[in-house]
């Protein structure tokens, strides 16, 4: 039986080996509800059978987007293996204790970002932000910093896969999953 999660097992290992830089670097697209699409850069943070995890500001674009229009598409492009995977399902919110955890394991100066970061909001000068990261490092000098409650992770759910791999004459080889009752469907796409 055909499983994309261990297709991109190997892939990924292939691109934490292959690629200079974040080989965890990945696209996300999303869409307000009138279906307009906005597509940024994050960082995979784990991922298994239950789906795709990046972390942001609850109260960002994306976290916007999201939350009214809960579906997401994903796309890791690994140039130096002339690769990508492009990865598309509802999303949800990780589990409290999760987001916790995870929130706990990133540098302190990462979560007093996190806490003085009013992310895809107008910023009048980067002084401001500096002056805002200062006040929270203030708030928590000496302790530990919380988790913002406007702070967590999403999980994408794959319902679809499709692995690319650049070949010559422009012939790519296009293999796609589709998240079929009892399994995964695949076909072949013409590049």
């Amino acid at each position: 039986m055909p499983d994309p999660f261990e297709h991109f097992q190997r892939w990924f290992a292939k691109a934490e080996k292959a690629e200079p830089n974040d080989p965890n670097a990945m696209a996300v697209a999303s869409a307000t509800p009138e279906g307009r699409p906005s597509v940024r850069m994050v960082l995979l943070k784990e991922w298994d059978r239950r789906g795709f995890v990046f972390y942001t500001n609850l109260e960002s674009r994306k976290g916007d987007e999201l939350r009214t229009n809960p579906f997401a598409a994903l796309l890791f492009h690994w140039k130096s293996l002339k690769r990508q995977i492009r990865i598309e399902g509802p999303v949800s919110l990780v589990a409290e204790a999760e987001a916790d955890a995870y929130f706990t394991s990133r540098a302190r100066s990462s979560r007093l970002g996190a806490w003085a970061s009013q992310q895809s909001r107008p910023l009048r000068s980067r002084t401001t932000l500096l002056r805002r990261v200062a006040e929270y490092e203030a708030t928590y000098f000496g302790g530990a910093v919380p988790r913002p409650p406007f702070w967590s992770g999403y999980r994408v759910e794959p319902e679809h896969f499709e692995f690319w791999r650049d070949m010559p004459f422009r012939l790519h080889e296009r293999l796609v999953y589709t998240r079929a009752e009892g399994g995964w469907n695949t076909e072949r796409l013409y590049p």
